[in-house]
């Protein structure tokens, strides 16, 4: 066990050095910072507006635009294309560059490589996005002054802020296990990345039960603030009730697990073939 260990954890502190400093996922951060930008520029516009007198948002509408922007933005995009060019990589970049024999001929069990891996894509996509998701909140309703101040302390805003940072986390564990899976064994990763992210955003409109086969039905579920489908795409919607918390956590992390499971054990079979 103990062996095991320190070989995952020297895989996880060699891939952290090429996955963060990788000239590939540039995108990556960008995804991760322009919320950033786009939430000090709100703050900047309502301190001006409210410097000439003029009528500013209240801290309940901030929480709305929050609310929108992230599951219009933050799931829909930034997390989920940031985790298809984080994980879809560790694999991938290995293979373009011909090295991933070298860890096969390492004596270490295939599986650990894998875990290894993953748990580099999860702690490089937490730190992105994670925090990304905290900075955005805080950053949006600092115009407020000393109300968001209060929101934050005495009101629900912590919560709020809790809750949207699991869910970008949840996202990272179940969009990361399916990309890296897609990785690992499909040469071109836009075709997966295009069908889950079609499915994924199709999901409002889909049957009762086809809704579950989805990562974003558990994660809107989770979301303390819904956003409602505007009209009239609202008339295509298919009402279902959300998944309760606790449910949709271990659901997901359950299924997170399955799919790495499976790409454990087909690792250990797994053929080294650089060709086009």
């Amino acid at each position: 066990m103990n062996q095991a260990l320190r070989q995952v954890a020297a895989v996880i502190r060699l891939e952290l050095k090429k996955t963060f400093f990788s000239r590939r996922g540039w995108w990556v951060y960008l995804l991760a910072l322009a919320p950033l930008g786009l939430t000090l520029m709100h703050s900047l516009i309502e301190v001006r507006l409210q410097a000439m007198g003029r009528r500013a948002h209240t801290v309940a509408q901030d929480t709305e635009i929050f609310a929108v922007m992230f599951q219009l933005y933050f799931l829909r995009l930034a997390i989920f294309f940031g985790c298809v060019g984080v994980f879809m990589n560790l694999f991938r970049v290995e293979m373009l560059e011909k090295t991933l024999h070298y860890y096969f001929l390492t004596p270490m069990r295939r599986e650990l490589l894998v875990l290894g891996k993953y748990l580099t894509g999860i702690s490089v996509a937490l730190v992105l996005f994670v925090l990304s998701v905290i900075a955005s909140f805080y950053l949006l309703g600092r115009h407020q002054g000393v109300a968001w101040s209060e929101f934050l302390s005495h009101g629900a805003g912590l919560s709020q802020m809790g809750s949207y940072a699991l869910i970008a986390a949840l996202a990272c564990v179940g969009y990361g296990a399916i990309f890296l899976v897609a990785g690992l064994f499909i040469r071109n990763p836009m075709i997966p990345a295009a069908v889950v992210w079609v499915w994924e955003n199709l999901n409002p409109f889909l049957p009762g039960l086809l809704k579950k086969i989805s990562v974003i039905f558990y994660l809107k579920s989770l979301a303390p603030v819904s956003v409602p489908v505007p009209p009239p795409l609202s008339l295509l919607v298919v009402d279902t009730d959300p998944t309760p918390a606790w449910l949709a956590i271990p659901g997901l992390l359950l299924v997170a697990l399955a799919v790495l499971t499976c790409a454990a054990i087909s690792a250990r079979r797994a053929e080294i073939s650089y060709g086009e």
